[in-house]
Order: C-alpha cells, then sequence, then structure tokens
C-alpha cells in the first residue's frame, strides 16, 4: 500500500507517551497512524482539527472505554509531525495539553526554519 503521509517525531515527547502504553493500547495506536499514513482523507474518527488553535490536530485512538488523544499538525501538506500524546479521562482536552502541544509546534517551526 502507497503511503500518502509521512509521519515523524518531533524530540521524544511522542516516545515516552508510547512506551508508557500496554501493547494492546500500542498496537491501536499503530493501526490508527498507519491509516493516517495511507488514506487520502482520513475520517474525522481518528484525526481532526484542535477548535480554537492554529493548524493543531488530534490523533484519536479508542480502546474499550479508554480514550487516548496525540497532537500533531501539518507541515508542507504529506508530512505529519507527532507531539505529546495522553490519556483522556474528562469530557474536556485539558488546556494545558493543549498548550504544551502548540508550545511544541512553536518550538518545531522555529527550529525547522533557522
Amino acid at each position: 500500500m502507497e503511503k500518502v503521509r509521512q509521519i515523524i517525531y518531533y524530540k521524544k515527547y511522542f516516545d515516552e507517551f508510547y512506551s508508557e502504553q500496554t501493547d494492546k493500547v500500542k498496537g491501536k495506536i499503530d493501526d490508527v497512524l498507519f491509516l493516517i499514513s495511507v488514506i487520502e482523507k482520513v475520517p474525522r474518527k481518528f484525526l481532526d482539527h484542535m477548535t480554537g488553535t492554529n493548524g493543531l490536530y488530534e490523533i484519536r485512538i479508542e480502546l474499550g472505554s479508554n480514550i487516548f488523544r496525540i497532537f500533531c499538525c501539518f507541515d508542507e501538506g504529506r508530512l505529519v509531525v507527532l507531539f505529546n500524546g495522553f490519556q483522556k479521562k474528562t469530557q474536556k482536552t485539558p488546556k494545558s495539553e493543549i498548550e504544551k502541544a502548540e508550545k511544541l509546534k512553536a518550538e518545531y517551526f522555529s527550529q525547522k526554519n533557522k
């Protein structure tokens, strides 16, 4: 299957989140990331723009009653850059997680444009 997007990790944030998960959760994360890399139009169930942000997206992973989110952004259209992830325990995404992701996104672009 041909990839339509490349996925990269910014620094170690995604790796740290990923390494703390169970094998089942890792498998589900792998499946969703694979989908994002090969499907032209990714369903919003898996990838959605964060309202009120400038180009910040969340990758949505559900396993049973557990909900996980991984923040990311697009760079040059076909490159997906992963930032921090967390397990969602409340209806609303914690503001601190969104702020962290926005800070990482700004850092990524400022380093890239040096």
